[in-house]
């Protein structure tokens, strides 16, 4: 069980682990903590945004769309490896997802296969939105993979957690297949060797 760090905490953190961050307007009161809580806090999910163009993509993380209000997550990793702060608290990221996942997430133990969604992970998990079109053909680049692995250890460092408490969102609700072209156990070797 562990609250989530503040705000500032998570900008040092970022920052210490060499990170390029951007702050985004009032990002750390912008959240969606009106609707529910958030925390304890269990890991950290990655995503893919279906968009391209980095301006754009940071906005739409931000500000959400008709009929998902933002923000998306708390951070967003574009092309170049930056790292845009656009919330902090609970964000419209993970959606309903598998208790199962959320254990194994909890026990840092293999995944088992996710088959349904009736757990809020909303409330639960720190969430990246990375630039990609997610068609398996629009390319991840180095700076960005690197941001990937730096944030998601960042995150596990302040909270003692390992690798294992990085998933996609594949991982968490059926029928999601973000992130697409690369693989989480790829990611999760890189943030485990960081780690060590």
């Amino acid at each position: 069980m562990a609250p989530p760090m503040s705000a500032n905490r998570f900008l040092d953190l970022l920052k210490d682990e060499g990170v390029t961050v951007v702050e985004v307007g009032n990002w750390r009161e912008h959240n969606r903590n009106h609707v529910g809580p958030w925390g304890p806090v269990h890991g950290v999910m990655i995503h893919h945004t279906v968009t391209s163009g980095s301006e754009r993509t940071v906005e739409i993380c931000r500000d959400g769309y008709a009929g998902l209000p933002g923000p998306l997550c708390h951070g967003v990793i574009t092309k170049d490896g930056r790292v845009h702060l656009v919330g902090y608290g609970r964000s419209n990221h993970a959606g309903l997802g598998d208790d199962d996942v959320l254990r194994a997430v909890i026990a840092e133990k293999r995944l088992p296969p996710d088959n349904e969604a009736n757990t809020d992970g909303n409330r639960h998990f720190y969430g990246f939105e990375c630039e990609n079109l997610g068609d398996g053909e629009d390319p991840w680049t180095d700076e960005q993979l690197d941001a990937i692995e730096r944030v998601s250890a960042a995150v596990c460092r302040h909270h003692g957690w390992t690798e294992r408490s990085v998933i996609g969102h594949l991982e968490w609700q059926p029928g999601k297949i973000d992130p697409k072209g690369f693989t989480m156990d790829s990611m999760r070797e890189r943030i485990g060797e960081r780690l060590k």
